[in-house]
């Protein structure tokens, strides 16, 4: 066993819109260290954006801005082929205008976290990729969260920015490594036994296994949990009972 002494916990937050909410931010952020928020791509609004950074900001939690597609119909879980210049524009709209929250707030964004489509494109899609590192760079050297493997993270290392790599303790894996699709049974897991397990595995083993017994290795720094998943606040909570039980200390990686 190589255990990681140290792990960040995160959540994917303040994803409404005008009077519609999602999920229990205030629930999630008793129990998080990074809150990723919501900043007008797939979901968020101004006030959203500041609401969410002013809940994070009293309860010391870090912040990342949840830049995505321009999609909100599809709560940004559709690819589009996007020009890499729009798409830099957009990763530098939507985090600048969470940073701007933030900053009335008296706290601040730390790096960037893709959203759904755009973080699964950002493992293949070179042009993409780019785009985002661009951004990044206007934005100050934002540090980003990806996964291991993506072809956006040597890009990201190369243009000199910190990249911390990202496990997901609720979703599925496919034996290359990458996360099984949403549209298979299966893909989104919800028994706080198995997701706080899979957390468990990831933060002490270093990977999980998939669907087909596959040992998928898994070096990262931070643990996902997605606010919209069902139950979400009870897997977060399963999920840091049992970290904490196994003597691993959650702290945000930025």
């Amino acid at each position: 066993m190589t255990a990681t002494a140290v792990v960040d916990l995160n959540a994917d937050l303040g994803e409404g819109f005008g009077d519609w909410s999602m999920g229990d931010d205030a629930a999630m952020l008793e129990v998080v260290t990074t809150a990723n928020i919501a900043c007008g791509g797939h979901a968020g609004d101004g006030s959203t954006m500041r609401a969410a950074c002013r809940a994070a900001a009293a309860r010391g939690v870090a912040i990342t801005a949840h830049v995505a597609y321009p999609d909100l119909q599809g709560f940004g879980r559709r690819f589009l082929e996007i020009a890499p210049d729009d798409l830099t524009d957009q990763v530098v709209v939507q985090a600048g205008a969470l940073q701007a929250m933030a900053r009335a707030e008296g706290t601040s964004v730390r790096g960037v976290k893709p959203h759904g489509a755009l973080y699964n494109a950002l493992a293949r899609h070179e042009a993409q990729a780019g785009a985002v590192v661009r951004a990044l760079g206007e934005l100050d050297g934002l540090p980003l969260v990806a996964a291991p493997g993506a072809v956006v993270v040597p890009a990201a290392e190369a243009a000199g920015l910190e990249v911390v790599l990202e496990g997901f303790a609720d979703r599925a894996y496919l034996p290359d490594g990458t996360l099984t699709p949403r549209t298979r049974p299966g893909a989104v897991l919800t028994d706080p036994e198995a997701v706080s397990a899979q957390a468990l595995s990831i933060a002490t083993e270093g990977g999980v296994r998939a669907a087909d017994g596959t040992w998928v290795d898994l070096p990262v720094r931070s643990l996902c949990l997605h606010g919209d998943t069902p139950g979400a606040v009870e897997l977060a909570r399963a999920v840091r009972a049992r970290l904490e039980e196994a003597g691993v200390t959650l702290q945000a990686a930025l």
